[in-house]
Formats: C-alpha cells, structure tokens, sequence
C-alpha cells in the first residue's frame, strides 16, 4: 500500500487500522524479499536464563514443551524512538492534492509506530512549528499509543497552515536533544526549509548525536513538484507558504537553476549527516512507506 486514503480514514476508519493495514503490507512483502531474516514479530515469551526472577516462568508451556519460558509484557521494550514531524506551513505542499508532505510524513509515522508496537518499543512523538507544541517521552504501552495516535488524527484532520508559520527546526531539534538522556532513536520528518541557518541546522543536528542517540532524518519532498519543477509550459504563481511571498514565472525558464539549486542544498544536508554518521534518506512523498520501514528495521537491528 503506497498511501493512505484521508477521505476514508474519515469515514470508516481509524489512522491506526490503516497503519496496520500499511506494515502488514511491508511485512508479507518483506517474507518474500532477500530481507525475510528480519524479526518484525516478536513472541509473547522468552527463553529463561539462568538467574533471572522464576515469577514470570510460564508453568503450563513448560508443561508441554518441557523447556522454560518467560512470559513477557507490553511495558518491556527493546529500544526507545522518538518520532519528530515538522508540521509548518511548507508540509502542507502540494495543497490542490489529498496527499501532502505533512500527511505522508503523518503516515508513515503511524506505521512506524504500529511496527514498533509489534517490536515491543517505545516510541513518543515531538512536534513542531515555530516552537515545540507537542513532546511526549518514549513509553511501550497501548495506552501511550493510541494517545499518540490521536494526537496524530488531530493534526491531520483539524490543524490549518498559517502563512508566516516559518519552521523553526534549530530551537526544536536542540530542545529535542536536551530533552532525550536516555540513548534512543531519533527519526525526523521534515522537508528542511524556513529561516534557518544551515550552519546552525548542521550544529543541531550534531547536538542530536549527544549521548549516544542514533538518528535518521527523512528529507521528505514532492521530487517531481519540488524536486524537478514538473509543471505546465505555462506562466504559474507561485507562493511561498512560510512568508507569502508570491512571484509570477514560467517553469521552463527557470528549471535548470532552480534544480541545481535544490541538488546543492541537498547534497549539502546529506553531507552534513555523513560527518555526523546521521542517516540521510530522500523521502518522496509519491513512492510509498517501505523505505521508512526498512530504514527503521535496518538501524534497529544495528542497535538492538
């Protein structure tokens, strides 16, 4: 499944049902790729070792297979993630369509969560704009889930982008950083536009690397909008949807530049995150979740 439908979602569905639809997906797909030795399913029971409390020792497996299991719970978690969306005005692009930046980045966000539900992790979420609305802290449990879930169908279903709501992604991601103690994953979505410096960006970006934290951040775009300025031969005006700025163009004259404008910027980032060893994926709004859920699977196996 490439994407989510919204109208639907609204109508017979929850954002959670069609996150499970999503990695069930990816993971009848992932049996039958060369990737299939991944653990995307975990037991409800573990192998007991020697020493360990007997209080969880589950009597009647043993009864039957004569070998000592521990049951384990949903409050027991392999690794903590924390989930950063930019939700500015620009992740609203394009607007004339269902699909967004800012649902895509919603999206995938909601399977990822789903999977680590499956992998017994703990994930909490951060959202930001200007300043830091939302920052929960990484917890396993249904409960924390389904609250992040809702939190997740409020800014999809409800919120409205405001012109002049420039990304502030500096302040949020160095707050981010002073806030996580614990070694997590830190998985950012957001298309790194706004008025921000980029040699700052690279400094918050390296703060995020503090104590130990591995992280991956997803340059989530249009690449055919954005990307290669695909449009009509035809005058279009355009406007920035952080400041309101508007300029009247025909694509054509202007695409070469503008292209090689965009690849800079975006070798730049992703040379950046190579000196910092942060994981750097181009995140195309049109081609789907798999690669999310693979990246999240490949850094977890690398850290678990």
């Amino acid at each position: 499944m490439s994407s989510i439908n919204h109208k639907k979602a609204r109508e017979f569905g929850t954002l959670e049902l069609l996150a499970k639809k999503v990695v069930e997906g990816f993971i009848t797909g992932l049996h039958k790729s060369p990737f299939h030795g991944f653990s995307v399913e975990f037991s409800e029971h573990k192998l007991y070792n020697k020493g360990e409390s007997t209080k969880h020792i589950d009597w009647k497996l043993f009864a039957r297979t004569d070998k000592l299991y521990v049951k384990t719970y949903e409050e027991e978690t392999n690794l903590r993630c924390q989930l950063v969306i930019d939700t500015s005005a620009s992740m609203y692009f394009p607007t004339d369509s269902d699909r967004n930046k800012l649902s895509f980045s919603i999206d995938a966000a909601a399977a990822l969560m789903y999977l680590m539900r499956k992998q017994r992790d703990a994930v909490g979420l951060s959202l930001f704009k200007q300043e830091l609305d939302l920052h929960t802290k990484p917890k396993a449990s249904i409960v924390n889930q389904r609250f992040l879930f809702s939190e997740l169908e409020k800014l999809l279903f409800k919120y409205v982008p405001i012109t002049n709501d420039s990304s502030k992604i500096v302040n949020a991601l160095h707050k981010i950083a002073d806030a996580s103690h614990k070694r997590s994953l830190i998985v950012v979505f957001s298309d790194f536009k706004g008025d921000n410096d980029q040699e700052q960006l690279f400094n918050a970006l390296q703060h995020l690397k503090h104590n130990k934290h591995e992280v991956v951040i997803f340059n989530v775009s249009d690449s055919e909008l954005e990307g290669q300025l695909n449009y009509d031969n035809r005058p279009h005006t355009f406007v920035d949807m952080e400041t309101g700025e508007q300029i009247k163009l025909n694509p054509s004259q202007v695409k070469d530049y503008y292209t090689t404008l965009v690849k800079n910027r975006n070798t730049a980032l992703k040379n950046c995150c190579g000196t910092y060893k942060i994981d750097y994926v181009d995140a195309d709004i049109n081609k789907g979740f798999n690669k999310v859920l693979m990246q999240y699977l490949v850094k977890r196996k690398k850290m678990i």
